[in-house]
Parts: C-alpha cells; structure tokens; sequence
C-alpha cells in the first residue's frame, strides 16, 4: 500500500530493547527512512517509536520543518503516543488525525546580565538551585499578579506537557485544542492556598526572581537549562507549528477525559 506520504523516516529509543526490536521490525517490512541519518527535511513524516521522551525529541528535531509526527508507543506512558501498529501501518498513519500545537519561547536573563533563549514543547519551570525556598514575582501581561511566590519553584506548562511534569506538581491536564497555559507553583509555602492560574495563550508571563543573588534559580525550557537567574520571560511562538497525529480511535482528547475521572 502506498502512503500520501512519500518519504517516511522512524526514529526509536536505542536505550529500550523492546523500542529497539519494533524499529527493527519495522524497518525490515516496510520502506523507510533512517530518520537520525538524514538531514531533518528529508522526511515527509516521522515515526517515533518509544515514549512521550522520544516524541519531545523529535519535536524538537523537526520544529523548523513542521514535520508531522506519529508516535507509537514503546516506552512506559506515552501519553502522547498511539498504540504500537506493525500490520496496515500506512493505513493507520494516512487516516491519523492531525493536531497542532506551539511552544513557548524562554527568555532568561542571568545575574551576570547574559540573555538565554530556549524553546519548550512541555513547560518552562523555574527551581530553586540550593536548600533555602525561592521567592518569586509573577507578572501577567505586563501586571504583577503576586507579589511573592515562596515555594520549590513555577513552572508555565503548554497542554502537551500539561500531563507531564505540571500534573505531577498537581496542575490540571489540559486538552491540545483548549488555548490554555498551566501555571503552577511546585510545592508552595506561601500563599498557602495559591494552586495556580489557568491563563490565555496569548499571554505574556514574566517571572523575577526575588534575593536572587542570595536564593538562586534555575529556568530550564524542556532540557535546556540556565542557571542562576533574574528573571525569565515566557510566550506561546505562534510561527512554530508542531503536528502529531493520533489515530481517531485513540484521540488525545479521550486520554484527557479519561484521566480526569480516574479513580487511581
């Protein structure tokens, strides 16, 4: 069977042996491409085979190339992965819905006055790097929304990470369609019952760290990290497009209701 895609590449997880077997397997019955030997716009579409790691990585490959990508899931979550297809694989990519999303963009200033620019797929998050708690101002569209934070950190978080490290640090999962960025403090100490804000994507969020110089912070984009900073500036980038496809039968969207009404 043919696909409308015509130049297919497939990236796996080589630390798993069951992300490596399916690659291998997949490779052998199908005509595809290496996708970690050719340069990113070679590939039409990208098979990822592994976990929601292994999706960020490719998400982060292909950023520049809004290359649509299809993740099956080998890895232990994969909560942004379809199930792992090895039959009518073309079949299942061809009729696979598209979704669209954007990263923010991190702007952080360090104590020494360097700028450091990252872009996130998950969330950017703010840490303390010592004992002692950070303290935090948060400002929202240019208005200071609280004073101060005092807590383990923030973190902003797109609706793709929002099942991720912001719903470990109890922020709520957001469907991929919703517009919305999570806010959500890690582990708060005051305001004591502050659980975070549901903000528009359009939103300007400016996080100054308070004694920085004597609390230091972290800010890390995904996995990029910048130490000791004083203050962090995050945006949605509109002009980069990610597209990952579900199949209709296990859209994103079911995985987000179903979680919410877990009983686990």
């Amino acid at each position: 069977m043919m696909s409308k895609y015509k130049r297919i590449g497939v990236m796996a997880d080589l630390n798993s042996i069951v992300a490596l077997n399916a690659y291998k397997e997949i490779m052998k019955k199908y005509d595809f491409i290496d996708a970690m030997s050719v340069s990113p716009q070679e590939c039409d579409l990208v098979i990822t085979i592994g976990g929601d790691g292994m999706m960020l990585k490719a998400l982060h490959r292909y950023m520049d190339h809004s290359t649509p990508i299809y993740g099956m899931n080998r890895g232990s979550v994969g909560f942004l992965m379809n199930d792992y297809v090895f039959e009518d694989l073309l079949d299942h990519i061809d009729k696979a819905v598209e979704t669209r999303l954007y990263p923010l963009e991190m702007r952080a200033e360090t104590l020494e006055g360097e700028i450091h620019a990252a872009l996130a797929v998950n969330e950017v998050s703010l840490l303390r790097e010592t004992n002692q708690a950070a303290k935090i101002r948060i400002f929202v569209n240019d208005e200071v929304r609280l004073d101060c934070l005092v807590a383990d950190g923030v973190l902003i978080a797109t609706p793709a990470g929002s099942s991720a490290y912001n719903f470990a640090a109890y922020g709520p999962i957001i469907p991929l369609d919703a517009n919305i960025l999570a806010l959500t403090p890690i582990c708060p100490f005051r305001p004591r019952r502050w659980r975070g804000a549901l903000l528009s994507h359009k939103s300007r969020v400016r996080l100054e760290v308070l004694e920085a110089d004597k609390r230091p912070v972290s800010a890390v984009a995904d996995s990029t990290e910048v130490r000791n900073v004083r203050s962090v500036e995050i945006t949605e980038r509109k002009d980069k497009v990610l597209k990952i496809l579900f199949d209709k039968q296990n859209m994103f969207e079911e995985r987000v209701m179903k979680e919410q009404f877990s009983s686990e």
